[in-house]
């Protein structure tokens, strides 16, 4: 990923529109993985089908068509990313057999990448239909309420926001919660630490409204850069474009000044104002808990609304992990969690796999041990890398054992690791709000530190050629049987 920053142009331009969300639908129902559901109710109805189905072993893409109370085509997408092929083709990666096989890809892919400018056009789909001034009417739009205890109808999601830094220039784009207050406010949760709420930290220093733009419904890839820990500075609209191979298309909105796609679904300019703040919340989080309560939050006094003809929500319902759409995700940030091992000087890294059921809190190391001290050197700097924002747990394995095999892992854990020995805990460990373990007391004060622990769960070092053999067929036989007997057959 060091290539990464370098924004000179590059020389695979494709002179075709940017991708958007509706080629997404045609190339995932090409991959049989899309379902169509008719007739769901905008009261709860999305949202449990969404997560009752996104729990099933073989998830899909679900696409609601004639929504309760609104117009047949007026669509809410959820699970847009329902699997590791899926994951592959927004990657533009080949298929590949494991997770582990589409880190290395993306890593090796990832090393040739360039920024590449987004393309500022004067028009697109999205100014298909507007509403300006007091016609603005967010309540046209087939907004789910998500869960039983919600606060409200989130129309953000699946979004993109999109803010500038105020001293650079520079162009930000995150995804943060964004719940419909009334026809033309729009709550805007942003956590501590993230890019938009340092922005807009700086807009409020000098007493000044931050401009936003919001989209609800892009290609998937968007959302997924939008949800990147990607270095300050790093326009996601300039990643997207180089992942892709062609320029993510632009208009520069007529009320903000601000980047959003010219074939967004749904797009909305506004402001936040200082002082000005409205009941927001709560509503239930990717970690699976209502960890932030209805609070006073800011919100985006919308003033320009543009959508496309028929248009589609690209909605997340946000469940207890794995959740939905974590495939491109997860794949991108264990590499960059690998990268930065490497940049910080650990050698033999064999393998890096967060595990879905605990999102980005439980991260593995696979090492070839060259020497004393090197799992806990490893597993230290995974403790804080980019992907361990809310990572409590660090376990750092042998090479034999594949970090993205759940059972394998704990196999390793119960038999290498002696918990008097192997554990080591680190306090005062970045966290945030939307961390269900901080207590009352913490925040109430803001205080959201955390601890984290690296279990070393090698061989020990000293006497690793001596810990008792490995029952099991070996490499050789293995592939022996598989020439005799033929792939398929172990399938």
């Amino acid at each position: 990923m060091k290539n990464l920053l370098d924004a000179s142009p590059s020389t695979t331009l494709i002179d075709q529109p940017s991708p958007d969300l509706r080629q997404w639908l045609r190339e995932v129902e090409e991959l049989g993985q899309l379902q169509v559901i008719d007739g769901a109710d905008w009261r709860l109805e999305i949202g449990a089908l969404a997560e009752m189905l996104c729990l099933t072993p073989q998830p899909r893409c679900l696409v609601f068509d004639n929504v309760k109370d609104y117009p047949a085509g007026w669509r809410v997408v959820n699970n847009p990313i329902p699997s590791p092929q899926a994951a592959a083709k927004a990657l533009s990666l080949p298929p590949a057999e494991s997770h582990l096989a589409l880190v290395k890809a993306w890593r090796e892919r990832s090393r040739n990448l360039r920024l590449l400018p987004a393309e500022v056009v004067a028009d697109g789909p999205v100014f298909q239909n507007r509403m300006t001034g007091e016609a603005v009417d967010l309540m046209r739009f087939p907004t789910p309420v998500w869960h039983e205890d919600d606060g409200g109808r989130y129309i953000g999601t699946g979004d993109i926001v999109v803010t500038r830094d105020p001293d650079s220039g520079k162009v930000n784009v995150g995804t943060y919660r964004m719940q419909i207050q009334t026809r033309n406010q729009l709550g805007l949760y942003i956590a501590p630490a993230q890019h938009g709420r340092l922005h807009r930290d700086k807009y409020f220093e000098r007493g000044e409204p931050m401009p936003v733009v919001a989209a609800f419904g892009m290609h998937p890839l968007l959302f997924v850069a939008s949800g990147l820990k990607l270095p300050l500075g790093v326009n996601e609209l300039e990643w997207v474009g180089a992942v892709q191979g062609r320029p993510v298309q632009v208009i520069e909105g007529p009320v903000t000044g601000l980047p959003f796609p010219a074939n967004a679904e749904i797009v909305i300019e506004g402001f936040v104002h200082p002082d000005s703040t409205i009941e927001e919340g709560p509503f239930g989080e990717f970690t699976g808990y209502y960890a932030s309560a209805m609070r006073k939050e800011t919100y985006v006094r919308v003033e320009a609304v543009y959508y496309r003809d028929d248009p589609i929500i690209l909605g997340s319902q946000v469940t207890r992990p794995p959740g939905e759409s974590h495939h491109a995700r997860r794949v991108i940030v264990d590499a960059l969690t690998w990268e930065g091992l490497e940049t910080a000087g650990v050698p033999d890294v064999r393998g890096v796999a967060t595990l879905p059921s605990a999102v980005n809190g439980f991260i593995v190391i696979a090492i070839r041990q060259r020497y004393s001290g090197h799992a806990k050197q490893a597993g230290m700097i995974a403790a804080q890398t980019l992907g361990a924002q809310l990572g409590r747990y660090v376990v750092v394995v042998d090479d034999d054992i594949d970090p993205s095999n759940v059972d394998e892992v704990l196999w390793a854990l119960w038999t290498r690791s002696e918990p008097a020995e192997s554990a080591d805990v680190v306090r005062g460990c970045r966290s945030q709000p939307l961390d269900p373990r901080v207590p009352p007391e913490k925040r109430s004060i803001g205080d959201y530190a955390m601890s984290r622990m690296v279990i070393d769960a090698t061989r020990p070092f000293h006497w690793r050629e001596q810990f008792p053999k490995v029952v099991g067929t070996s490499p050789e036989l293995q592939a022996k049987m598989r020439s005799k007997w033929g792939q398929d057959f172990f399938r």
